[in-house]
């Protein structure tokens, strides 16, 4: 993950992913937003519950393998290996960062 230079906050966001919900809502700000499988998730609270949720229902390791920077939007690819239906797969998650934190992070297939 270190060869990417991925910036700070998305750096800890890839650490955190693997230490529950409080500890990926921490990357956010209090306004921070999350776009996953079509759903949408604002605030820390809906953030760590959303985070709490994905963990209980799969097991799994998120790689960082590119980053490209697209005006104020990082685009992450990571590999994504695990016990969910299509694994493994290679998801986009798109960050827009705020005042050293996370605003959005869209994730994509």
């Amino acid at each position: 993950m270190n060869d990417l230079h991925l910036p700070e906050p998305i750096s800890a966001y890839f650490t955190a992913d693997a230490h529950g919900g409080p500890a990926v809502a921490r990357c956010f700000n209090p306004d921070g937003r999350v776009l996953d499988e079509g759903q949408t998730h604002t605030g820390l609270a809906a953030i760590e519950a959303w985070k709490a949720h994905t963990a209980d229902r799969y097991r799994y390791t998120s790689t960082p393998i590119n980053v490209e920077k697209d005006e104020r939007t990082y685009i992450v690819t990571s590999h994504v290996v695990g016990d969910f239906p299509g694994s493994p797969v290679d998801l986009r998650y798109a960050f827009t960062l705020e005042r050293g934190k996370i605003a959005t992070l869209e994730i994509s297939a």
